[in-house]
């Protein structure tokens, strides 16, 4: 996706929240917030919108000198998902269905963003995942139980702190031994990096490796080697969040996205409203042509 104009005051209200979470002086706010308009002014709207939130991400840990704004409010959040991990782990195991119910969970747990626009806050966050916990699933269970079954090297692409933990409710439910997870290269927003895995309890039940970047998604072209060929290798990728969705969806195929639609923007790309629980998926790999006769004159196999 391209960073639609509407995104750019949700940009500033994030950067000022961010300057908030970092220091308590308003003058330092001012600063900030002054600096990421001059920054929006010159980024490419072209480029997804978490292009432009890694450049003001990077502007404001220089100006405050915090390089992780947010590491509190991820301890917060990750603990508030932890006291519900029993709980919903059993529900899965008492579940008709443990694998739509772990998708579900795995979603709901989406509803921890500290960067969207409209969210609950800290605050509201308990309440908030609750009712996301009771809403419907838009998307094709069945082609994804598929996929999953079919799939031989599973890459898993998490989102946010907090989230994570609930990721652990449906990475339970994969294959053993073939999926990765693979989280942020350094802190960005809220989003989850090796710390939040380890909080998590993720590196006991897979291999965890990190993107190499700090923007709030996945861009390619700034990612590591060593993800990049996990990216290649993976016959399925599993990318939770909008993030994810905005910088893959018009550049992977083939990739699953779970996620909560949280602004017109997207909701325009899926065809669902604000607010949805979503399970979407790119257009999936163009197979390789049959092999067909030889063209006329054409030279055999040797």
């Amino acid at each position: 996706m391209t960073t639609p104009p509407d995104c750019i005051p949700c940009l500033l209200r994030q950067t000022l929240e961010a300057a908030r979470f970092a220091s308590a002086d308003p003058a330092l706010h001012g600063r900030v917030v002054l600096q990421a308009l001059g920054a929006i002014a010159g980024v490419d709207l072209s480029r997804p919108s978490p292009a432009t939130i890694q450049t003001i991400q990077r502007l404001l840990r220089r100006t405050t000198g915090v390089d992780d704004p947010y590491r509190a409010a991820k301890q917060r959040l990750n603990r508030l998902a932890l006291t519900l991990l029993a709980e919903l782990a059993a529900e899965i195991r008492q579940a008709p269905d443990p694998f739509a119910t772990a998708i579900g969970f795995a979603i709901a747990g989406n509803v921890l963003d500290l960067g969207a626009k409209g969210g609950p806050g800290e605050a509201g966050m308990p309440a908030a995942l609750r009712r996301a916990l009771d809403e419907p699933l838009a998307g094709d269970l069945e082609a994804f139980r598929r996929a999953v079954a079919d799939a031989r090297r599973i890459l898993y692409l998490a989102d946010n702190a907090g989230e994570i933990v609930f990721d652990r409710l449906l990475i339970e439910q994969l294959p053993p031994g073939r999926a990765t997870l693979a989280v942020r290269g350094a802190p960005t927003i809220n989003d989850a990096t090796r710390d939040d895995a380890e909080a998590a309890g993720l590196p006991a039940l897979v291999e965890v490796i990190d993107n190499g970047s700090d923007a709030p998604g996945t861009l390619l072209d700034d990612c590591s080697e060593v993800f990049l060929r996990h990216f290649r290798a993976a016959d399925l990728i599993i990318a939770k969040g909008q993030g994810n969705f905005e910088s893959l969806a018009g550049t992977a195929p083939g990739v699953f996205f779970l996620f909560k639609v949280k602004c017109p923007a997207v909701a325009a790309q899926v065809g669902h409203a604000v607010g949805s629980q979503i399970l979407w998926r790119t257009r999936p790999p163009e197979p390789l042509p049959a092999a067909g006769p030889p063209c006329p004159g054409a030279p055999e196999d040797e």
